[in-house]
């Protein structure tokens, strides 16, 4: 049985196949999620990337060169952005992004950046809104009451592809889950010498990814990668997160993210240990009853509380009507 992409990229004892068709197959996968700059730097990190044909390292390395310069970009105009709101008086923490890329990857264009997040607090959402329109970037949508997040973009010069800017004041819609963001601000500290501009603390930015990839449904690799990555750099408190997510009703999202990940990989039962497991389906996504019965799942019972699940049932009735 052939290896999985993952256990390639994090399974040292797994014996790497040497027929170039696997590899093509591999490349395929990784086109999918767009994860070529993440494989290539945990290959290198964990000795195999010499392990692999030469087209197959030279095709990572291609899509790496391109995403560098993409990334180049958005860190300069993301370090412009975090300058006015420095300069303007506004706490900001930036979500993902370059410095994600440079502190759990290794480099800079180690994972690719399409959009600029930026996190902010509710209350200073009108001067947020200001300095992001004084930088040129034009509101791409109305603020919807029930939403996290508003977007919004500017043309550059020589790219096809506008730049995006979203605002969060929040992780998750506030009417389907109970999630104190006051908590996550509350841990975040300043990015070297600045005052405004922070990052999470190590716990909640785990926390945040897990959401992330929930709310995604971890339909791409990419998703993996993040979570898994950040298993192995940092030493996260389950019980803790789990005795938050009760709290904050995230719980039955969290576990089923965590369940999927160390279905996929069990060897990250040997580096933190997982216990708070539920069954998923996720083994089972290329059948289109178990797909359409995985997307049943997470759309609608992976909330804590009945209340949450109806009211998320109306959310995608409304949206479509």
């Amino acid at each position: 049985m052939k290896p999985t992409l993952l256990q390639v990229l994090y399974e040292p004892q797994v014996k790497l196949p040497i027929a170039f068709e696997y590899y093509w197959q591999l490349l395929n996968e990784m086109e999918k999620s767009k994860i070529h700059a993440q494989a290539l730097f945990i290959l290198k990190q964990n000795g195999r990337l010499k392990g692999t044909p030469a087209f197959f390292q030279q095709a990572l390395h291609e899509k790496f060169q391109s995403i560098l310069y993409q990334n180049i970009l958005m860190k300069n105009q993301t370090d412009r952005l975090l300058c006015e709101f420095e300069r303007g008086g506004l706490d900001v923490i930036p979500l993902k992004g370059t410095s994600f890329s440079e502190k759990h990857f290794g480099h800079i264009g180690a994972r690719p950046t399409s959009d600029i997040d930026l996190l902010i607090k509710a209350y200073d959402m009108e001067e947020a809104t200001n300095i992001v329109k004084r930088m040129g970037y034009a509101q791409k949508e109305k603020q919807a009451p029930n939403h996290f997040h508003t977007a919004f973009s500017k043309e550059l010069p020589g790219s096809e592809i506008p730049l995006t800017v979203e605002l969060h004041w929040d992780l998750l819609k506030k009417d389907t889950a109970n999630l104190e963001i006051s908590e996550f601000w509350k841990e975040a500290y300043p990015i070297d010498d600045s005052v405004y501009v922070k990052q999470l603390s190590d716990y909640h930015l785990f926390y945040m990814i897990c959401l992330h990839g929930w709310r995604h449904n971890m339909v791409s690799l990419k998703y993996f990668i993040d979570i898994i990555q950040l298993i192995l750099n940092l030493n996260i408190d389950y019980k803790r997160l789990i005795d938050d997510a009760k709290r904050h009703k995230t719980k039955k999202r969290t576990i089923r993210t965590l369940s999927i990940v160390y279905e996929q990989l069990p060897i990250l039962q040997s580096i933190n240990e997982f216990t708070e497991k539920i069954p998923t389906l996720y083994n089972q996504r290329n059948s289109p009853i178990k797909k359409y019965a995985d997307f049943i799942d997470y759309s609608f019972l992976s909330f804590d509380s009945p209340k949450h699940s109806i009211i998320e049932i109306y959310h995608m009735l409304s949206s479509k009507y």
